[in-house]
C-alpha cells in the first residue's frame, strides 16, 4: 500500500469521524422528541474548541485504523476559522530507522490534492487574461492536437470540471527512474486517451485532463509547471516544505516519508516519478496544506497573501 492509498483512506475514515464528532459535540443529546413546552432558543455552538480533545479521539482512531489497514504512518491537519487547530503525525515515516511521521516536517506524496493547485494554476492565468476556460484547448497546444472526434471542442472549464470526455486509463503513470520520464509534451502525445464522450454530457474522472491543463500552465506561462507552482502558489502561501520537482531538493527528500506495500510483512518501495506530475506529483506536509486549505477556505487569501481573487474562487468552487 502507498501513501496515496494510505492518504486516501485515512481521509475518507477521518472525514467522516469528525462529521460524527462534531455530530455528537452538537447534539442535544437522548432521542428526538416533540417539546410539550417552548424552549428559549440556544446560542449558536461553536463547535470544537479544544485541540486536546480533538487530539484524544484521533489518537484512539488512528492507532486502530493504522494497525487493522497495515498503514506504517499518517499525518494529519485541521483547520478552523481561518488558522491551523490541530496537526500530528502518527506513525513512523521510516520503518526500518523508526523515523517517526512528523506533521510539520515530514513530506508525503499527496495523490490526487495537487489537482486543486493546478486548478488554482489554471484561474490565475485566466484571471490575467491569459487563458479562456471556454476557448478550445487546441488554442494553446502546438506540438500535437486533440482530435476532433466530436463537433464540440474540449475546452479548459471541461478539464477541471472531469467532463472532456476522455477514457481513463492507470497503465503507465508512473516510472521508477527519473531518466524515463518523457517531456510533458511527448508524453501527452503518446498517451493520448480515446475520446468517447462529447464533452460537458459525462463526469469521468481524468488524470490525463489534469496533465493536459498542467502542460497548458506551462506553455502559456513560459515556465515549467512545477516552477510556476512554486513561484506563484507554494511561496506566496509560506509552503516550505512542498514541491512538484520529480526529483526532491536534498533538504525536502531528507524528510520524505518512504512509501510501503504490505504482504504479511512491509516492503519498502522506490520513489515513483509522476508522468501526470499536474494531477498527482505533488509531496508535501500536512501543515503546509493546511495553508492551502485556508487560503481556499478564505478566498484566496493566507494573512497578507493573495493568490487569487475571492470572485474566482467562488466560480471555482
Amino acid at each position: 500500500m502507498n501513501y496515496n492509498t494510505i492518504i486516501y483512506r485515512i481521509a475518507h475514515g477521518i472525514g467522516l469521524a469528525i462529521l460524527a464528532l462534531v455530530m455528537c459535540l452538537t447534539a442535544t443529546g437522548g432521542a428526538a422528541a416533540t417539546p410539550t413546552h417552548r424552549v428559549a432558543p440556544r446560542a449558536p455552538s461553536a463547535g470544537l474548541t479544544d485541540p486536546k480533545e480533538l487530539e484524544a479521539f484521533l489518537d484512539d482512531l488512528l492507532a486502530r485504523q493504522l494497525a487493522e489497514r497495515h498503514i506504517p504512518g499518517a499525518s494529519l491537519a485541521v483547520v478552523k476559522d481561518g488558522q491551523l487547530f490541530f496537526a500530528k503525525g502518527y506513525g513512523y515515516a521510516n520503518l526500518e530507522q523508526r523515523t517517526p511521521l512528523v506533521a510539520d516536517q515530514t513530506l508525503v506524496r499527496v495523490g490526487s490534492i495537487a489537482k486543486p493547485f493546478t486548478w488554482t494554476a489554471v484561474l490565475q492565468l485566466v484571471e490575467q487574461g491569459k487563458l479562456d476556460l471556454n476557448a478550445d484547448v487546441n488554442t494553446y497546444l502546438a506540438d500535437f492536437k486533440i482530435p476532433a472526434t466530436y463537433p464540440a471542442p474540449i475546452t479548459l472549464a471541461h478539464l477541471l470540471t472531469h467532463t472532456a470526455g476522455f477514457e481513463d486509463r492507470g497503465l503507465g503513470l508512473t516510472v521508477f527512474r527519473p531518466d524515463d520520464l518523457e517531456p510533458p509534451g511527448t508524453y501527452l502525445a503518446d498517451a493520448m486517451p480515446a475520446r468517447v464522450f462529447p464533452p460537458g454530457t459525462v463526469t469521468a474522472y481524468s488524470n490525463y485532463g489534469a496533465t493536459l491543463a498542467g502542460y497548458i500552465v506551462e506553455r502559456v506561462s513560459h515556465q515549467p509547471f512545477e516552477q510556476y507552482v512554486q513561484q506563484h502558489i507554494l511561496e506566496p502561501l509560506d509552503m516550505r516544505h512542498s514541491t512538484f520537482a520529480q526529483q526532491l531538493p536534498s533538504d525536502l527528500a531528507a524528510h520524505l516519508a518512504v512509501s510501503y506495500a504490505y504482504d504479511e510483512m512491509y516492503h519498502a518501495k522506490p520513489f515513483e516519478y509522476f508522468q501526470i506530475a499536474p494531477a498527482g506529483g505533488l509531496s508535501a506536509t500536512a501543515t503546509d496544506i493546511a495553508q492551502f486549505m485556508i487560503a481556499q477556505l478564505q478566498n484566496g487569501r493566507l494573512g497578507a497573501a493573495r493568490i487569487i481573487q475571492a470572485a474566482t474562487v467562488t466560480h471555482m468552487h
